[in-house]
């Protein structure tokens, strides 16, 4: 027997658009359809901090005593190898190396920087700095999903995905999380990934190797029909959509999802091209940023945050851009890519009254050695490293833990990636253990079962 959703599936003229006509013309049957929006912005636990993230992604791991932990211990004992500093990493090293680079006090808190990043030396009295991290592993792909996902096993919701399922977006017209990258990174889009919540709440992929407003979201405008055709088409799609999940018991998240993912990109059309549209800033703000393709995603990163987007991920390049085994003098060029345009997005948020409410978060998925891999490189450490907070309700121009005399491993107010996820949750005003979605049989969180909140961080 043939059902009226065969019918409408198998034929799209003749007696197949008479039917969708009919449908059309019943006021009562659009009526029905649910205003429910999964995106629409929810409460919080409790009183926030921070309304929005934007996390620059160091992708590769930064070296911490190359950055923001300098250690003196390894000019006296370059080349040697002293039990402490005799620690298990992925590959063989040998002694201790010191940094190529000159520390200098920046700001009026006299935050110790790398002369690598003179930009963002400039803000030092808005920078927390962590230099207790730790992580599991020593490997990139479990590390950078345990930075990103809270879990090194694939593929686990992303932080992005719990925000929105936690907070929804306060920008119906723009996806509410956002993540930029030239291609991909190491493992790629289960970085991003909504895994087992609903599908509307996935990280939205921008490559920012271009960023030609009608490149980076093509097929957005409809030539054809306007908006109001637009908005009747929709509304009888959702609702047919929605008969067939109730057909199903109520249950299907891909059709779920596609339903919603629908719905965001007509809403799209508004607002998306827009925000992309780098021409409309000023000369000022362009000569501020600079040019480039991390420079262009920082830019858009201010522009998506101002707009209501409730997190933006940025990531350094696709690959490993920070992986420096074989030199870790190449560590200048990497700095070189992202100090003025993060030192710009921090000015930038500041100088708009939105880095008080925006969090920014800088770091890569773990740290390096500091023995030697070769002749100058670095092998990856999970045992120490470093990365820094502005904005957001957290403290400036101030220092949290430390690591051992040569930088090797988190030794006072160690804080592992859980508690890093549990703070920021704080500060935007999540209670980490009710964050939580049911699933296989279980209540999952970002933080799972760990997780503690570094109030000594929090202004």
């Amino acid at each position: 027997m043939l059902t009226r959703r065969d019918l409408l599936q198998q034929t799209a003229t003749g007696f197949g658009m008479l039917g969708l006509a009919t449908l059309m013309s019943d006021q009562n049957l659009l009526a029905q359809a649910p205003s429910n929006n999964p995106l629409a912005p929810r409460p919080a636990h409790f009183a926030p901090k921070a309304k929005r993230i934007i996390h620059v992604f160091m992708n590769g791991g930064p070296s911490q005593v190359d950055t923001f932990d300098p250690k003196p211990a390894l000019v006296r004992y370059n080349g040697q190898r002293p039990p402490t500093a005799d620690r298990g990493t992925e590959r063989r090293t040998g002694g201790l190396m010191m940094s190529p680079f000159r520390f200098n006090r920046c700001g009026n808190s006299g935050l110790p920087v790398s002369e690598i990043f003179p930009r963002i030396g400039e803000c030092a009295d808005d920078l927390c700095v962590i230099r207790s991290m730790y992580t599991n592993v020593p490997n990139h792909e479990p590390s950078l999903l345990m930075m990103t996902c809270g879990d090194m096993q694939p593929v686990r919701p992303s932080m992005g995905s719990w925000l929105l399922y936690g907070l929804g977006s306060e920008n119906q017209n723009l996806p509410g999380f956002v993540t930029m990258c030239p291609g991909f990174p190491v493992i790629g889009p289960a970085l991003w990934s909504n895994s087992f919540l609903p599908g509307i709440f996935q990280g939205t992929h921008i490559n920012n190797s271009n960023m030609d407003p009608r490149r980076v979201l093509q097929n957005l405008s409809n030539t054809y029909i306007n908006q109001s055709a637009q908005r009747e088409q929709m509304d009888l799609m959702r609702r047919l959509n929605q008969m067939h999940l109730q057909n199903r018991g109520g249950n299907d998240n891909p059709l779920e999802a596609r339903i919603q993912s629908m719905e965001m990109a007509f809403r799209m059309q508004y607002e998306a091209q827009e925000v992309f549209d780098l021409n409309r800033e000023t000369q000022v703000t362009r000569d501020l940023y600079g040019r480039g393709q991390f420079n262009d995603a920082c830019l858009v990163a201010r522009r998506l945050v101002e707009r209501g987007v409730r997190m933006v991920q940025i990531y350094t390049g696709s690959g490993q851009p920070w992986d420096d085994h074989g030199s870790i003098a190449n560590h200048r060029n990497n700095a070189r890519t992202v100090d003025q345009p993060v030192a710009a997005l921090l000015k930038d948020l500041k100088h708009r009254g939105l880095l008080e409410d925006t969090l920014v978060l800088w770091g890569g998925e773990f740290g390096r050695t500091p023995t030697s891999e070769g002749a100058t490189g670095r092998d990856h450490n999970n045992h120490g490293f470093t990365v820094f907070m502005a904005g957001g309700g957290v403290k400036g121009g101030y220092v949290w833990g430390a690591s051992d005399e040569f930088g090797f491993a988190a030794q006072d107010g160690r804080m592992h990636v859980h508690d890093l996820h549990a703070t920021m949750l704080h500060l935007m005003g999540i209670n980490h253990e009710r964050l939580t979605y049911r699933y296989s049989g279980r209540d999952y969180r970002l933080t799972d079962v760990s997780g503690v909140v570094n109030h000594n961080l929090i202004a």
